[in-house]
């Protein structure tokens, strides 16, 4: 089901679901010394493909990752230049290309003929793409507004800003099956609190008596449903959010939170791991006839709830690709009540490698090579959530019955 081609830094995969086409890229810059040399080869390759691939003009979400955040401003004068009218909801994230350019892009374009997919560019943050009675709302560059310092009051107003650009689009925030929670010095402190815990407690209280799902998602044994995400580090000391979020009238269409047999839930964790556990699924299935959607959280080499192999980048790669495999398997989905559907890695789309040090960059790209095959990667420098761990993969996946 999943077509995918990578090389030199390159990468996409193509999926055709329901007659609706999506193109999933990746491209660091292949030539150019300047910043803006380099971002123009970048998007050059991004639209090369997406138009090759059906999908001219449908750009509708990217993520932009910075060497130097201090570019950003320079970055979106160069995106809207670039792509006009169609702009794209677009995320500029300080976080390092791993491999040393300025930036590199990840995009998602819904291929369309007339009539089949209605794209409505809200603002530069909300960007609607609706087919087959669904409407996929993406929401992206969420930066709080408040001038108090601190992680907690900066995460809520954060998550309040997020509310009301969903609100703009028509959609509600219960309605979101996937967050990125990116945070400057991650595990820092902020006071005599590590940094993470402080988002993890903003979230947390934010989240209260929310019913995520939209009336579609029934809890496993009775538990909490909530979005797939990702909670990284990024250069700076600043919040930053994203997300996606899915509105459809259609009775067909389910949620589906996914946990992993080995690992406990992380809103399970114990005080001593987290005073206030994260609130998220280790993926959110998005189930519509015979194909499910696949949004697979941040994950790391932890199994129960204790990280695995120490100082060790090749084993821990190796560890969280396992355990994406173990998530999406056929066996654990049917857990799950997804009888008869299944996904191994060969049907990821796109993938994102965060590598808390530069130096273990092609130690994890080795690994991942091997495993993924041609996939459509992004690899970041970025801290990870505990100070132990060296990488987390994210994904999106798709399985069939």
């Amino acid at each position: 089901m999943i077509r995918r081609v990578s090389s030199e830094g390159v990468g996409y995969s193509v999926a055709d679901l329901n007659d609706v086409r999506h193109v999933f890229a990746a491209a660091v810059p292949r030539s150019g010394e300047t910043f803006a040399d380099q971002a123009a080869d970048t998007l050059a390759t991004i639209r090369a493909v997406i138009d090759e691939e059906g999908a001219k003009g449908s750009i509708v979400k990217q993520t932009v990752f910075l060497r130097d955040a201090q570019r950003m401003g320079e970055c979106r004068e160069i995106m809207r230049d670039f792509h006009g009218d169609d702009l794209p909801a677009t995320t500029y994230v300080p976080q390092a290309p791993c491999q040393g350019k300025h930036l590199s892009i990840e995009a998602l374009g819904v291929g369309r003929r007339p009539g089949e997919v209605e794209i409505h560019r809200v603002s530069e943050h909300v960007v609607v793409a609706q087919h087959h009675g669904t409407a996929w709302i993406h929401c992206d560059q969420v930066i709080p507004q408040t001038r108090s310092p601190r992680v907690y009051e900066r995460s809520l107003d954060a998550f309040a800003r997020m509310k009301g650009f969903l609100v703009e689009a028509g959609a509600r925030f219960d309605q979101i099956v996937r967050t990125w929670l990116y945070l400057g010095d991650i595990v820092g402190l902020d006071d005599a609190t590590q940094r993470y815990m402080e988002l993890n407690r903003a979230r947390s209280d934010f989240f209260q008596g929310i019913r995520f799902g939209d009336g579609r998602a029934a809890a496993s044994a009775g538990r909490a449903v909530y979005p797939a995400s990702t909670g990284i580090g990024a250069d700076g000391s600043d919040v930053l959010m994203s997300s996606i979020a899915l509105a459809t009238d259609r009775d067909d269409v389910r949620l589906v939170p996914l946990e992993n047999p080995r690992q406990t839930a992380a809103f399970d964790y114990a005080p001593n791991v987290s005073p206030r556990s994260p609130k998220f699924s280790r993926a959110m299935a998005v189930v519509a006839g015979s194909v499910a959607t696949i949004f697979i959280s941040g994950t790391a080499s932890i199994t129960d709830s204790t990280s695995r192999h120490a100082g060790d980048v090749r084993r821990q790669t190796q560890q969280t690709l396992e355990n994406i495999a173990d998530l999406v398997s056929g066996e654990n989905l049917a857990r799950h009540g997804m009888a008869g559907c299944r996904a191994t890695l060969d049907d990821l789309a796109l993938v994102r490698v965060y590598v808390k040090r530069r130096e273990d960059f092609e130690a994890a790209r080795e690994v991942c090579r091997a495993r993924l095959g041609e996939l459509p990667t992004v690899f970041a420098v970025a801290d990870v959530c505990r100070p132990e761990l060296l990488v987390e993969i994210e994904g999106v996946a798709f399985a069939t019955r």
